[in-house]
């Protein structure tokens, strides 16, 4: 059983690698809010689905061994449930500076990983990576918190921590560094692209009232930047009020 934002989630699975992949979450407190378990089926999807994602991309599809695409297995269930619990999945880097979280989010390839990289760089042990590829956010009453999870990059960059978030900042690429308080309706085709989308009807109607929640709740920026630590500097000035 691991504890993930906030949660019990007991694993069923059919091999160990997932529970090692997972073991900085493991618990062993109470009983389950929700229990995961692993099918054939399921890890058949997830071949499918990499080798047509493969293909889109150009490449010749990769052989995954079937405990790689459990792992995936695993998260999927996880981000399909976790609406029922006030909790989306986003596709971001989440650094937490001097206490407060700052998203990143942006198509594949832009940079986030290098962006925050550079927090690091700049603010030292003032910074640390929460997590590097999919943060999990509970949207409450009062605000928005960011969750480290296993899932957290090819580079297994994150912790398990919970934060305050402060803002989310869309990033994109260019020659000068600037940032943008910017709208809702703004950011939101972006942010509608990045939350994981649940197949089943019901919990998409959840996140998608859960992603207008989480704008109201969260200031929101664009960052056009260079790989420069000076993109570090305007992004954290930017943002931290």
């Amino acid at each position: 059983m691991y504890l993930i934002a906030g949660k019990r989630i007991a694993v069923q699975s059919i091999y160990p690698d997932v529970h090692s992949y997972c073991a900085d979450y493991r618990t062993a407190d109470g009983e389950p809010d929700l229990t995961v378990t692993v099918t054939e089926q399921m890890i058949a999807y997830e071949r499918e689905k990499s080798a047509r994602e493969d293909r889109l991309e150009g490449r010749e599809p990769v052989p995954y061994p079937d405990s790689y695409l459990e792992e995936l297995a695993v998260y999927r269930q996880i981000a399909e449930k976790m609406p029922d619990y006030g909790t989306i999945l986003m596709h971001g880097s989440l650094i937490a500076a001097d206490g407060q979280g700052y998203l990143f989010t942006a198509k594949s390839g832009t940079g986030k990983s290098t962006h925050t990289r550079l927090w690091r760089e700049l603010l030292g042990n003032r910074a640390v990576t929460v997590n590097d590829d999919k943060p999990l956010l509970h949207v409450g009453e009062d605000g928005v918190t960011g969750y480290g999870t296993p899932y957290n990059g090819k580079h297994r960059l994150g912790c398990n921590m919970a934060v305050p978030l402060r803002a989310i900042c869309i990033l994109t690429r260019a020659a000068e560094n600037s940032i943008v308080r910017i709208t809702k309706a703004e950011a939101y085709s972006m942010l509608l692209q990045q939350v994981y989308r649940p197949q089943d009807p019901v919990q998409l109607k959840k996140t998608l009232t859960l992603i207008d929640r989480l704008a109201e709740h969260t200031a929101l920026y664009r960052l056009g930047c260079n790989m420069d630590i000076e993109a570090a500097q305007v992004a954290y000035q930017g943002m931290k009020g």
